[in-house]
């Protein structure tokens, strides 16, 4: 169990808290490229750690993101023209660039100087991997952007989604370094993850539904091992990471594409929860692109011009129960990440941590969570975070057979690397 207090500090995102302040330390993914996808396009809204912001596209390609409201009589900038390299609101007139400054203003006389005095809040943004990204800390301390695998493959390598989940950011994310649940939530689902015919991965983890774990400290986060008896001689090693502050990768199964996620809070009751599959060496076959898109693995079928997913707790996440009687999805919920969604959500949109019942099961949980309370300590005291240098997120999570008695983070240790040779070819 957590402390109300820790739990309380664990999960208030917003301006001025202690967890908000740190995790404005990282850089954020705030849009898909797509989004914003030419220059002067339509201003889009968004909701970052309980701001309310928007986003826009100068003429120059410049991207802006900046407070929604207008200082001058607080209407919403998303109504607002985007021109001649800024963002003009639609009551007034008043005008902003991408750094905030206010560059025009056609409601006062000529001769004003009153637009020098006028700025609104404005973040940094830069683009990779098919992300827009933003950083919304103090501007000397703002890191080098992470340099993650599938960040840095092709557009053809890689397959990116988000979607609004109707709880705290942590809650999501505990789910995403909790390899237990998968014996049991996912039995009937994992195929829809492109597992391959050959793989013995379902094999495996249905045969040991209670792996034992162990989490090794690291300089970006934590490295997580999964042990699943295999045979008399083998161990079936899970290994992942929680990567600081909220990022997570799934071990492969088998040939399937790569996958991982970040869980991002919009407030502190509701987070983005991003997706994305690659492949390191080869592109994407459309096969593989078309399954991904059906929503029946760890990327969303969303309500049309929303992030927003047609399943969602309003409708019971369409639960069949006729599907969970067969076996085809163990909770009757389509789609692997839809049944992570639904189960998160199910506990309330901040859970009580002070009534947990936790067991062995949970030590990664426990472990992230000491992690996180760990580096609120650290920014306090003036040191440096992990995972700000780029170079420690060049990893990857491993699904692999280990001898009984070699430690997991020793024999799966090239697995777990990004070689340098594969970071240059990306």
């Amino acid at each position: 169990m957590l402390s109300i207090n820790d739990n309380k500090l664990l999960t208030n995102t917003g301006p001025g808290t202690t967890m908000g302040n740190l995790l404005r330390q990282y850089w954020i993914p705030a849009f898909l490229a797509e989004e914003l996808p030419h220059p002067d396009c339509p201003p889009v809204r968004v909701k970052l750690l309980g701001e309310e912001l928007i986003g826009f596209r100068n003429t120059n390609g410049e991207v802006g993101l900046v407070d929604e409201f207008c200082p001058h009589r607080k209407v919403s900038l998303f109504y607002g023209r985007n021109e001649d390299c800024g963002l003009r609101c639609a009551y007034h007139g008043w005008k902003f660039d991408t750094a905030g400054n206010c560059v025009d203003l056609p409601s006062e006389p000529a001769e004003s100087k009153f637009k020098e005095k006028v700025k609104i809040k404005s973040y940094p943004c830069e683009e990779r991997g098919g992300v827009i990204w933003t950083y919304m800390g103090p501007a000397e301390s703002k890191p080098e952007l992470p340099e993650q695998e599938w960040m840095l493959v092709s557009d053809s390598q890689r397959h990116l989604s988000k979607k609004v989940q109707e709880c705290n950011f942590f809650q999501a994310l505990e789910g995403g370094i909790d390899s237990s649940h998968v014996s049991i939530l996912h039995s009937g689902s994992v195929g829809a993850l492109g597992v391959s015919q050959k793989s013995n991965s379902t094999a495996l983890l249905a045969k040991d539904t209670a792996p034992r774990f162990e989490v090794v400290d690291t300089d970006y986060g934590l490295l997580i091992g999964a042990r699943r008896e295999a045979d008399e001689d083998n161990f079936y090693w899970r290994i992942t990471q929680f990567l600081m502050p909220w990022y997570t990768m799934i071990p492969p199964f088998g040939g399937a594409p790569r996958g991982g996620h970040a869980w991002v809070p919009i407030d502190d009751e509701n987070c983005w929860v991003w997706s994305w599959s690659w492949t390191p060496d080869r592109d994407l076959t459309e096969e593989e692109v078309a399954q991904m898109k059906t929503g029946a693995g760890i990327h969303p079928s969303l309500i049309p011009g929303t992030f927003r997913t047609k399943a969602n707790k309003e409708n019971d996440f369409l639960i069949d129960r006729e599907m969970q009687r067969r076996g085809e999805s163990f909770a009757g919920i389509f789609g692997v990440g839809m049944e992570d969604h639904a189960v998160q959500v199910s506990a309330g949109a901040i859970v009580d941590r002070s009534q947990e019942k936790l067991g062995t099961s949970d030590t990664a949980i426990i472990k992230a969570r000491q992690c996180l309370l760990k580096a609120v300590k650290i920014l306090e005291e003036g040191k440096r975070l992990p995972a700000l240098d780029p170079s420690t997120h060049r990893i990857r999570s491993a699904s692999v057979l280990l001898p009984k008695g070699v430690p997991f983070q020793e024999g799966a240790k090239e697995a777990l690397q990004l070689a340098e040779k594969d970071f240059e070819a990306v």
